[in-house]
């Protein structure tokens, strides 16, 4: 297939997340996984840029300056509070009703947020260039993930950063991030994870290392029943999270 004609979207993916759109930010709804897991990536995000880019943590606004892509943003989750944390937030969708979600609500919060109905690959077209790109449960649902990968991965600024959020492809995934999730718990809406969609970490770390960018740390994520909690796990067999960097 030609360049030209390759894209990121899976349109039966595009329609799914566009029928629950108005669910972005109802934590109960069926969007509550998200929001649950809202504080460890934040933290994540946060702390690990704030170490590559010399910044304090702990500061208001450790972000300040600093132009930041949210690829797949939905209704805005992770682009608002990263807008709050300073950055310069573009937050781009596929998805024509999420992105009218996402420009309500942070209008209603007065957050600046730059948002657009726009693919990966359009942007990419345009020049468009970035300190940081976040992917965060985006390339179990897109339609080629080495095309995908490689196309933010262009945008990177040198020195810049690039996250990875998404779901193993292992039997215990299977078993506890769809199953599970979806069946028993009714976490999510049955049909949201296809288990052959799912990417296992050497899937995204060779069109990361094919761009001419390093991985700089891998993480899971795991969610206790007990304390109904996320936290950081060195167990990647189900959620797990990865940053790249693109050598100055």
């Amino acid at each position: 297939m030609s360049e030209t004609a390759r894209t990121t979207i899976d349109q039966s993916e595009v329609d799914r997340f566009s029928a629950m759109a108005a669910e972005w930010w109802d934590p109960t709804g069926k969007f509550r996984p998200l929001h649950k897991f809202n504080p460890v990536r934040l933290a994540y995000i946060r702390d690990k840029a704030c170490e590559h880019f010399g910044r304090d943590a702990k500061s208001p606004q450790p972000l300040k300056g600093l132009r930041l892509l949210d690829i797949g943003c939905g209704g805005g989750l992770l682009s608002e509070p990263m807008a709050r944390m300073g950055a310069n937030v573009l937050g781009a969708d596929a998805s024509e009703k999420n992105i009218g979600i996402a420009r309500t609500h942070a209008a209603g919060s007065g957050v600046d947020v730059d948002y657009r109905a726009v693919t990966a690959e359009a942007l990419a077209e345009a020049g468009e260039s970035f300190d940081i790109v976040l992917n965060m449960e985006v390339v179990e649902h897109v339609a080629d993930v080495d095309f995908f990968v490689t196309t933010c991965a262009h945008m990177i600024r040198p020195g810049g950063l690039m996250f990875i959020a998404t779901i193993n492809r292992t039997l215990k995934a299977a078993a506890l991030a769809i199953f599970a999730a979806e069946n028993v718990l009714r976490w999510l809406p049955r049909g949201t994870h296809q288990y052959e969609k799912l990417v296992r970490p050497e899937e995204l770390e060779k069109p990361i290392e094919a761009s001419g960018m390093q991985v700089t740390d891998r993480t899971g994520v795991f969610f206790s029943p007990f304390s109904n909690q996320w936290s950081l796990s060195r167990d990647m067999d189900i959620n797990y999270m990865i940053v790249a960097k693109r050598p100055i």
